[in-house]
């Protein structure tokens, strides 16, 4: 019997009896992890079905089935991994320290996803709505769990990192079915005030957009520098809200211009004086 042979026999006898002392473990090992793959996905599936029943947001129903998911699934790998006789406090310490390296190199995009989860939980939002978000103002296109996407007034698209939303005051523009319509109006100190304010009454009650409750507010806020200023407040639908503001404002000109009304405008007097040179001796 030459030595290669004498090496391939004691391989084969260290092989049976690594299989007969750890066969047993190998087994329960696999019946373990594909148990408890079942038993993951089963529970994962229990919780999406809740979630939905309750009619959370589609966005963090998809993330939250994969976090539970992987992390039941993790927990089915140590327990498999214990089996077979690996030291699991060490592997759950080497995955703890790396969990917390990957998190300080993604502080920023984490404080991101924190925010998104924030924005779908709580809803001062939703797509369709108009907003003032993170120095940008559009309406929302879609919300997820890093950034949010606005649809500007003309029609340029942005992404808004989470983070710079949530950290700021947020307005939701459209959230309401009414909207007040705020215009500051300016007449001259020698004009009528009474005919003034006859007219814009008349002119914001022939508006059908207007609202009849809560009525509109017209009154003199101000004796300003160079006029009397009104102000004139009627309420409208949310969605007639700018026709209403530009077509009132508009109308107003037009009908002052008609009733002799003027609405002054910052102007300078300019006064020259000649001095007289004296003669020569």
């Amino acid at each position: 019997m030459n030595l290669a042979a004498i090496n391939i026999e004691k391989i084969m006898d260290l092989v049976v009896l690594w299989l007969t002392t750890y066969s047993m473990k190998i087994i329960t090992a696999v019946l373990i992890f594909i148990i408890g793959k079942w038993v993951a996905q089963k529970l994962t599936r229990l919780f999406i079905n809740l979630l939905e029943k309750n009619k959370v947001d589609i966005t963090l129903t998809r993330f939250l089935e994969n976090i539970v998911y992987y992390t039941l699934l993790v927990g089915v790998l140590i327990a498999a991994a214990g089996q077979l006789g690996i030291n699991t406090a060490s592997f759950i310490a080497i995955v703890g320290a790396a969990g917390l390296a990957i998190g300080l190199a993604l502080k920023d995009s984490l404080s991101n996803f924190s925010s998104g989860v924030m924005l779908i939980l709580f809803r001062p939002f939703r797509v369709g709505d108009y907003v003032p978000a993170g120095g940008v103002s559009g309406k929302v296109m879609r919300i997820d769990l890093f950034n949010t996407t606005l649809n500007t007034p003309d029609n340029q698209r942005v992404i808004v990192p989470n983070a710079n939303i949530t950290n700021g005051v947020i307005t939701n523009v459209t959230a309401n079915d009414t909207r007040r319509v705020d215009l500051t109006i300016g007449i001259g100190y020698g004009d009528d005030i009474a005919l003034a304010k006859r007219v814009l009454d008349r002119i914001v009650k022939a508006d059908d957009r207007v609202l009849e409750t809560p009525a509109p507010t017209i009154a003199v806020s101000a004796l300003a520098d160079s006029s009397v200023n009104f102000v004139v407040r009627p309420w409208v639908k949310t969605d007639d809200y700018w026709n209403v503001y530009f077509d009132l404002t508009e109308k107003i000109k037009l009908t002052f211009d008609k009733e002799g009304i003027r609405i002054p405008f910052p102007q300078q007097d300019v006064h020259l004086f000649l001095e007289k040179s004296e003669p020569s001796t």
